[in-house]
């Protein structure tokens, strides 16, 4: 299974927006900013993580974006299933029915493909494992400068 990068800008800008805390919505430019990523595609993924109800989005020059709940209240499944979607990442074409399964009685099919059975097991236990775990968790398994630097980083007035 491949996830695009974007789920992983989207949990370091969640894990940031967590550390900085809600009083000040944070510009896509200074997170863009802080990890040297392109602001445009960022923004989609922030949008994204804005539609499923973990960020909101303040709109203007003095706008940006915050976490739209409590660390607590926001998974790893939940950023995941924000930017990539929720559709399985295995889809069965059934393709035992073609080639030297084609016109094999119906009885032959009556039982769900074995692949897919395994793979479906395999990814409810990746769920059930990224959905236990949540951004609080993440901030407290950080090394412990890891909140005190982000927010000094974004204490430095942005470089014209």
């Amino acid at each position: 299974m491949k996830m695009g990068e974007g789920v992983e800008w989207g949990l370091h800008c969640c894990l940031t927006l967590a550390w900085l805390g809600a009083d000040t919505p944070v510009p896509t430019a200074r997170l863009a900013a802080a990890f040297e990523l392109p602001p445009a595609y960022l923004n989609k993924r922030l949008q994204a993580l804005v539609r499923a109800g973990l960020l909101t989005s303040t709109p203007g020059a003095r706008g940006g974006f915050r976490l739209a709940r409590p660390p607590e209240a926001i998974t790893l499944m939940d950023v995941v299933t924000a930017v990539e979607g929720p559709e399985d990442p295995f889809r069965c074409a059934e393709i035992r029915q073609q080639g030297i399964g084609a016109g094999l009685p119906a009885a032959e099919f009556a039982q769900p493909c074995a692949f897919t059975t395994a793979m479906r097991r395999a990814e409810l236990a990746w769920r059930r494992e990224l959905a236990a775990q949540t951004l609080a968790d993440i901030m407290a398994a950080a090394p412990a400068s890891a909140a005190e630097r982000t927010r000094r980083w974004f204490e430095r007035p942005v470089a014209r």
